[in-house]
């Protein structure tokens, strides 16, 4: 994988001894990437909100639904996914060259652990590419600028904004970040946020929230159906609307419609 970045930042620390947010969904997603203050924040958090891991594990799962509907049926071969996290299966890149091996694909983290992996395991496929920028979701015009080198924004692009947005704590600023993106893409391009709510399970997920931040762990905020529709505003919102990642487009089974979970879901095209 080639990589863009803000350059060398030379020995990190990568905070073992504190919850990361990234290594936490690792956790829960049955990876090795991950440290005891991680496994002991997942393990507090699933104790109060019985289902985070089902949730987790659905947004992946709609993650793969989304890109194979972007890549299949709306002829989308470019993807800025901000808020990589830790590489596991089923990445961007992986599903989206599955079904067009020329797509092109920029993940967007300002992690260093993240960084790391990310340079040894996103690999693209020949005929597309697949580059990394080591950036801030709160600095739309660097990341821009660096994915310009990769994509061509007069074309059409999926902006992938999967468990990112809820890391920025005031709505306003979340706005702000959404819109600045969208506005330098044209039309036919595409959005898709994923997000945590409190809808499901209530002031218990609140209170997961908080006592992870205690715990020293990435400021974190759930938001309701309606904030998250708010993104949307101006675009044209694909059915079914925002809802549980379990539910959108999910593949028909026996034993009808999957539970509600914990994080909610949009998919929308730039008219």
């Amino acid at each position: 994988m080639n990589d863009t970045s803000s350059g060398d930042r030379g020995p990190v620390d990568l905070q073992i001894d504190r919850p990361h947010s990234a290594r936490i969904w690792n956790y829960w997603l049955k990876g090795k990437d991950n440290y005891p203050a991680d496994r002991s924040a997942g393990d507090m958090v699933e104790q109060m909100v019985p289902g985070i891991v089902d949730a987790a594990r659905a947004n992946r799962a709609f993650l793969s639904r989304a890109v194979r509907y972007l890549v299949a049926e709306a002829g989308i071969r470019q993807f800025l996914d901000i808020g990589t996290g830790l590489p596991t299966v089923d990445n961007t890149h992986e599903v989206a060259q599955r079904i067009a091996p020329e797509c092109r694909i920029v993940y967007v983290d300002n992690d260093p652990l993240v960084l790391v992996h990310a340079r040894a395991l996103l690999t693209s496929s020949p005929e597309g590419a697949c580059h990394y920028v080591d950036a801030d979701v709160r600095d739309p015009d660097h990341i821009l600028e660096a994915a310009g080198e990769t994509l061509d924004l007069s074309r059409p692009v999926a902006l992938m904004l999967l468990g990112i947005l809820n890391h920025v704590l005031d709505d306003d600023a979340a706005q702000a970040i959404v819109n600045r993106l969208l506005d330098a893409l044209p039309s036919g391009s595409h959005l898709a946020i994923g997000h945590p709510t409190a809808e499901v399970h209530g002031e218990a997920m609140h209170e997961s929230m908080r006592q992870f931040m205690q715990r020293g762990g990435t400021p974190i905020t759930a938001r309701s159906r309606g904030q998250l529709e708010r993104f949307f505003d101006g675009l044209e919102l694909l059915e079914p609307g925002v809802v549980s990642c379990s539910r959108w487009r999910h593949e028909s089974t026996p034993f009808g419609i999957p539970p509600e979970v914990s994080e909610f879901c949009g998919v929308a095209r730039k008219p």
